[in-house]
């Protein structure tokens, strides 16, 4: 097996020990470089220890950037990775590091802070790591229509509802002022938040209230309920974790031949080396 492969199975896949391994070693670097980034924005240790964190922040992104480097290396498609979600994360892994050295002086403190706090946004890079973050991508993937029309209704009763409280409200209750105030009020109360801010005092607008309440406990539910239809469609798939070769897409069935996504054939090496030998 060529050696490109060979990078592209541990650093993608976990199906094998040394991908499991350099997984596992991957989290335990992405926590403790955000560990760093936390205990650096407290005065006291940033005032004792702030050259130690500096050089220990240089050293995980140095690997951070070699594991990147591997990830467009070993990938057939290098462009499609480096725009695609896991990419950018990655990207933005190492990337406030490096701006840093071009942003200096005073007067861009607040800057250089901004940059030093993106640094946190390493933890999302775990998500690849968790074994059933595809499949519940691919499900809140298949549900965005449904979920697009849920989240349009909704907030088309929100705007009814708003309009309405302020006709009845409006000319009594000062906190009722303007149509805007009113469909936040109706915001706050369908999704069962309830600040308490803002609310009726007329009988009629009570009972609005109330049965925009126990509308906002069924409303809840509906998002819940399309996505989980998804995630139990996804199961049944049985996704494993064998990535394309193309676009490094994961949560291929077993029985799957080609990419779900670009539609590459997965097994493409195997059969064309017409030797046997695995890929």
């Amino acid at each position: 097996m060529p050696l490109k492969d060979r990078v592209r199975i541990v650093i993608f896949e976990a199906g094998t020990p040394a991908g499991k391994a350099f997984d596992v070693a991957l989290i335990v670097f992405i926590l403790a470089s955000v560990a760093l980034v936390m205990l650096d924005s407290v005065p006291a240790i940033h005032a004792q220890y702030g050259d130690w964190l500096y050089i220990a922040e240089w050293a995980f992104t140095g690997l951070f950037a070699i594991e990147y480097g591997l990830r467009l290396w070993s990938i057939q498609n290098t462009w499609a990775y480096a725009r695609s979600f896991y990419g950018v994360v990655d990207l933005m892994g190492i990337l406030p590091t490096v701006l840093s050295l071009w942003i200096a002086g005073t007067q861009y403190f607040l800057v250089v802070r901004v940059l030093r706090v993106l640094r946190v946004f390493r933890v999302l890079r775990m998500v690849r790591y968790v074994g059933e973050a595809e499949l519940i991508t691919q499900a809140l993937a298949a549900s965005r229509r449904k979920i697009t029309v849920f989240i349009s209704t909704v907030l088309a009763l929100m705007v009814v509802f708003g309009s309405l409280m302020y006709l009845v409200e409006g000319g009594r209750n000062p906190e009722f002022a303007s149509i805007p105030h009113s469909i936040y009020w109706a915001v706050t109360t369908m999704t069962t938040v309830g600040y308490g801010d803002i609310a009726p005092v007329t009988p009629l607008g009570q009972g609005i209230a109330a049965l925009i309440m126990i509308m906002g406990y069924g409303i809840i539910a509906v998002p819940t309920g399309i996505v989980t239809l998804e995630l139990n469609e996804a199961n049944r798939r049985q996704a494993n974790t064998r990535t394309c070769p193309e676009c490094a897409a994961e949560g291929h069935s077993r029985e799957a031949s080609f990419c779900w996504r670009c539609g590459e054939a997965l097994y493409r090496r195997k059969q064309s080396a017409g030797d046997g030998s695995d890929a």
